[in-house]
């Protein structure tokens, strides 16, 4: 069940209840692709971080262990011992950055694993039985992710396609979710808006997807290429056109400043690998922008990361120190970023949400959004 608890101008302020919890909304998921978040954080140690949902990825865990052995170990959620909510994406992603590895027909993709070569069908049966497998709270329906400024024709025949995919989706997951050895018979189903960087073609779709009642609904294939300024005008377009009263996903998005924008243009959810892929290569989010620790003026810092900052990582390390531990190759610097990330964009959601509850998230975005530029080009 989703109910909408606060509006201000487009932005939500939501609950979202499953079978698995309820998640408070606006929301970033945490990435762990392999079921596993990339920098050595466990799931137990992420509550601890304030995260509310995984992320993990259907194509990965496809190839490796393999859906089948996850659903003999009861699901993905029992593998890596994480007792909150589970999203898997359909892998279509994946498979479609594989361009030079795959034939795209109307049943599915053909392709090659990036592991060891061996030739894998995809297509919307075989990605919902996967996520099935997954017994994820949240599955997301196979799509085609054409490139934001691929020409016109293109994408037109690509989003046809992507529609008559998720009506076989549909009818796929509601054949799954009825067997008796589904272990989660109440997974949801979430569709995926396309249409590159075309108003026309995302509105029409956007209309079309609507109008198949489904759980929740995501803004695919932005941020793969086109500006910050088009992503934004295409979520202003297309969002009035997803039903309100759903949650709706901006997938693999983004900076601390596109959550914020996103979520004044209506977006319930988010996801990216930047806290984690940034943290192992040194740079952290603070509230005043971002830092380079492997830089020579933090040698002899003793501040934390962002002294106003409470994650365990602030409250126990100096800036020197993790300098040290990343020019020394040492694995616990990159874990302490990546644990200081993730609570930093966890807690700017909680931030987000209280700021929607008091009604007064136009002021937060405005303080915000000034803040996080203040170390532009200086860290």
């Amino acid at each position: 069940m989703y109910e909408v608890l606060k509006r201000e101008g487009r932005a939500k302020r939501a609950r979202l209840t499953t079978v698995h919890g309820v998640i408070e909304t606006p929301v970033f998921m945490n990435v762990g692709t392999a079921a596993a978040i990339k920098g050595g954080v466990s799931s137990p140690e992420l509550r601890g971080l304030k995260t509310q949902v995984e992320l993990c990825n259907t194509y990965h865990l496809h190839v490796r262990p393999g859906d089948e052995i996850v659903k003999k170990l009861g699901g993905v959620r029992k593998f890596m011992n994480w007792d909150g909510p589970v999203l898997t994406d359909s892998g279509g992603f994946q498979v479609f950055s594989l361009a030079e590895l795959r034939k795209i027909k109307e049943e599915g993709v053909t392709f090659r694993s990036h592991v060891d070569g061996r030739k894998i069908f995809m297509g919307p049966e075989e990605s919902m039985r996967i996520q099935s497998n997954l017994a994820s709270t949240i599955a997301m329906a196979f799509d085609e992710c054409p490139n934001a400024l691929a020409e016109k024709p293109y994408v037109e025949a690509s989003v046809d396609r992507t529609t008559r995919w998720l009506v076989r989706c549909k009818e796929e997951m509601k054949r799954l979710n009825s067997l008796p050895d589904t272990i989660n018979k109440d997974q949801m189903l979430f569709g995926i808006n396309q249409g590159a960087i075309y108003d026309d073609i995302r509105i029409r779709h956007a209309e079309e997807i609507a109008a198949l009642d489904l759980d929740g609904y995501a803004v695919g294939g932005l941020a793969v290429g086109e500006t910050h300024e088009q992503m934004y005008h295409v979520l202003d377009e297309v969002v009035p056109h997803l039903p309100s009263d759903k949650p709706t996903y901006l997938m693999g998005v983004g900076t601390p400043e596109n959550i914020i924008e996103g979520v004044w243009r209506g977006i319930d959810f988010f996801d990216c690998v930047y806290p984690s892929r940034n943290g192992r290569h040194g740079h952290a989010y603070t509230n005043h922008g971002h830092l380079n620790l492997k830089n020579a003026k933090y040698e002899l810092d003793e501040r934390p990361i962002d002294p106003e900052c409470q994650c365990p990582v602030c409250r126990n390390h100096s800036r020197a120190y993790i300098r040290h531990l990343l020019k020394a190759d040492e694995i616990l610097g990159m874990r302490l970023l990546v644990m200081h990330n993730l609570y930093f964009y966890n807690n700017m959601m909680e931030e987000i949400r209280d700021a929607l509850d008091a009604g007064n998230f136009e002021a937060y975005r405005k303080m915000r959004l000034a803040t996080l530029a203040e170390n532009v080009g200086k860290n």
